[in-house]
């Protein structure tokens, strides 16, 4: 074990020292760990592989901001757990929830939400405009309750889902959460035209 440890340190410093074979060793060496706890993230194989690439990358870019005061494994973890977040809230921009979808309410409930057949083109733009309003009102949030919103919100992961990712007990999650609601709620009622919709 202590071989390894020495090996590794020696191979960071090399990397530091811009050599790139010492990368690659290194890339090899973590790669199947890296897979690993990436696939418990994703829960998708082609996901996981993406946020390895991408935590590899920061890994390069950040090598000398490594201090070898800490394990390598938990520097880089936190990259690809940073990386997966990252995803996820760029994912989350991009999601068109489904109107047709069942959707369980806080208090359990199960709801379909359903296209209402009279819409008209002019209502289609109103909500268009009325969640881009919302969205703008979320990047208003503080980063950890911009990150609780998207998760529980927009990724529709589950108290004890967020709480694993984000290494949090749930309590906590339901609170910071409901904080997070209650921010957002407040930049809503500054905004009243987004309400009135």
């Amino acid at each position: 074990m202590e071989q390894v440890l020495i090996s590794d340190l020696f191979l960071i410093e090399r990397c530091q020292q811009g050599d790139r074979i010492a990368f690659d060793l290194l890339v090899k060496r973590y790669q199947p760990r890296a897979y690993q706890y990436a696939l418990k993230l994703t829960k998708h194989a082609e996901e996981a592989r993406d946020v390895v690439s991408e935590g590899f990358i920061r890994v390069y870019r950040a090598i000398n901001q490594f201090r070898s005061n800490s394990a390598f494994t938990t520097w880089l973890y936190r990259i690809l757990r940073n990386c997966f977040l990252d995803m996820r809230k760029r994912r989350s921009l991009k999601v068109v929830m489904s109107l047709d979808a069942a959707r369980e309410t806080d208090d359990g409930e199960v709801r379909h939400q359903v296209i209402d057949p009279h819409s008209t083109p002019y209502d289609v733009a109103e909500r268009a405009e009325h969640s881009l309003q919302v969205r703008r009102a979320i990047c208003q949030l503080t980063k950890i309750q911009r990150t609780m919103i998207v998760l529980y919100h927009g990724e529709q992961m589950t108290y004890e889902e967020i709480g694993t990712l984000l290494s949090l007990p749930v309590g906590t999650v339901k609170s910071r959460l409901n904080r997070a609601r209650i921010a957002l709620k407040d930049i809503l009622a500054r905004n009243p035209q987004i309400l009135r919709r």
